[in-house]
């Protein structure tokens, strides 16, 4: 119940609402029940007049509510209460369960939207440590599985309010008999409890399974090409299988725990009950009638209590996706980046990495290192694999941080710099480029209102694809399918350079950004980088000559140092 604490505070006004008109629903069917009584003996009245009866003493209580009431105890009068009751019921709980659900739609989306929004505002660093798949599984699944546990455990409140009023009627007609029903039904819930602790193992059991299930599977669907091309599909379907065996044997066990505590539940309690029964009519000496409403309110009370304990277990088989999320929202936003504070950024005359050494988990790349970026100039960085090149990307971004020395904007530390600010006046391409299933306009705008489709053809005329794209039947709208799967390798480079471009940064920052143009492509390409130079700064990594050809300045990146190169080169470096 720990979850449903949480989830009441974070929602209190609703929560209140819903637990105020679950004890109005059951007021009224608990109304109607007691009505039953008096209707009963109206029915046989004739018999007890001539018998000299008086009235039971919680059958004169209901018939003084009546009365007061300005009801009097006919036949057609109790029939119309019993009717009513159940009809304010049905309307009180028809209006708590869409709010039930209307919250429930509300923790889903707060959850996901908190979970994406500390990712998205957490440190480059600690995104890296992420399996993309498990942040998947938590924003699906997750949040998923935690709405539906919310719903399960509000149920089971609605039945063990109901249960509460079921079990006051029937200790108004016979305390000693439900006494020692309520007992024995105690002693079947303590004892079935264990059913619930083994779901609740289960549902742990199952949100790490999935976790690690979806992080796999997205990885592996990331690489089948590869792997069909050289016939290794099989090892990835083994890992795959292992992991869903597993998963499988906690549902099994969900499963399992389930239908046990359904079936001996129903019948121990229909036991009690006969108990209860047996100890009004034999040992107390109750009246028929006034045993059957006792039988009626016994059944409803044993009834609702089996429910709220089956509502409480579906609730633990989701309630470890709840605390896994707030484990996750809570890791993300302790590593919170600092934007949105410190100078405005400009770019006019230079950027500087001083004196800079950097590390990745102990890992040494960089040490005194020392190199300039002209604003408005064209630099190139060279080196083989593994020297520093894309590390010098995400220093200049602000994606990682230095251990020691500094990143200058214009003689500005960059860790005094506006973060958000900064960011917004860059075009980045990244070395693989993925797109979205969506239209080349949106590709290229990536949704931003501000964004024309004039804006879009501009920055594809820049990229050198416009063309390609004015030819095409639909135009700018003209999907591009899964990951840019409609396009070519060099067309794909094409609209995410045009992506950089339509923002129009005042740096462009391109990571290998011709790698998979042809060489016709790639010298249109380069003049139009040519042409930008004097309107933008432009930091490029690439292995080609012809953006070493076209460069201002270039550096070659080796044993953590930068050393500045000719800016003409007679051949590209190995890649």
């Amino acid at each position: 119940m720990r979850m449903m604490l949480a989830l009441f505070r974070q929602h209190r006004w609703r929560t209140s609402l819903v637990i105020f008109g679950l004890f109005l629903s059951g007021l009224a069917e608990g109304i109607g029940l007691s009505a039953l009584l008096p209707l009963l003996n109206v029915a046989i009245a004739s018999e007890r007049q001539h018998a000299g009866t008086p009235p039971g003493e919680f059958e004169q209580r209901v018939l003084d509510v009546l009365t007061g009431l300005g009801i009097s105890p006919t036949v057609g009068a109790l029939l119309g209460v019993i009717v009513a009751g159940v009809a304010i019921r049905s309307l009180l709980l028809l209006a708590v369960q869409r709010q039930v659900g209307y919250t429930a739609a509300q923790i889903g989306t707060e959850l996901r939207l908190d979970l994406l929004r500390a990712v998205l505002r957490s440190r480059w660093e600690y995104f890296l440590h992420q399996p993309i798949g498990r942040l998947t599984n938590a924003l699906a699944t997750e949040a998923q599985r935690s709405s539906d546990s919310f719903v399960y455990g509000a149920t089971a409140v609605t039945f063990l309010i109901h249960a509460l009023i079921y079990g006051a009627i029937a200790v108004a007609i016979s305390w000693q008999a439900t006494l020692l029903s309520l007992v024995a039904g105690t002693l079947v819930i303590g004892s079935s409890h264990f059913l619930v602790r083994m779901t609740r193992r289960a549902g742990r059991r199952q949100t790490q399974l999935l976790g690690s299930l979806m992080a796999r599977l997205t990885d592996t669907l990331q690489s089948v090409k590869p792997l069909k091309a050289m016939a290794r599909e099989h090892l990835a379907d083994q890992v795959l299988a292992g992991e869903t065996v597993r998963l499988n044997r906690a549902l099994q066990r969900q499963v399992f725990s389930s239908a046990l505590l359904n079936s001996v539940q129903d019948l121990l309690f229909a036991s009690f009950i006969a108990l209860g029964i047996y100890l009004a009519l034999v040992v107390f000496r109750v009246e028929l009638s006034t045993v059957l409403v006792l039988a009626i309110a016994l059944a409803r009370a044993f009834g609702s209590l089996g429910k709220v304990q089956k509502q409480y277990q579906k609730m633990t088989q989701g309630e470890s996706a709840y605390w896994a999320l707030q484990e996750a929202i809570a890791g993300a936003a302790a590593a919170a980046e600092r934007l949105d504070a410190g100078r405005a950024p400009t770019l006019k005359a230079r950027i500087e990495l001083a004196d800079l050494s950097f590390a990745y988990d102990s890992r040494p790349v960089f040490a005194h290192l020392d190199l300039e970026i002209p604003a408005g100039a064209m630099t190139v960085l060279i080196g083989p694999s593994g020297a520093g090149k894309t590390t010098v990307i995400d220093l200049v971004i602000g994606l990682v941080r230095p251990q020691a020395g500094s990143v200058r904007i214009d003689g500005t530390d960059l860790a005094e710099i506006d973060l958000r600010a900064w960011r917004g006046g860059i075009g980045y391409v990244p070395q693989d480029t993925v797109l979205l299933h969506d239209s080349i306009l949106h590709n290229v705008t990536l949704g931003d209102p501000a964004r024309s489709a004039a804006d879009a053809e501009r920055a594809l005329r820049a990229a050198g694809i416009w063309d390609f794209v004015a030819s095409l039947p639909q135009g700018l709208h003209t999907p591009v399918g899964e990951r840019g799967g409609k396009l070519s390798g060099g067309q794909r480079q094409r609209v995410a350079i045009a992506r950089a471009l339509v923002n129009q940064p005042q740096l462009l920052i391109l990571d290998e950004a011709t790698s998979a143009l042809d060489p016709a492509s790639e010298r249109e390409i380069c003049q139009t980088l040519a042409s930008l130079k004097g309107q933008l700064t432009i930091l490029a990594i690439s292995h080609d000559s012809a953006l070493v050809e076209i460069a201002d300045r270039v550096y070659q990146l080796d044993h953590g140092q930068a050393r500045p190169l000719p800016a003409t080169l007679p051949a590209a470096s190995p890649r």
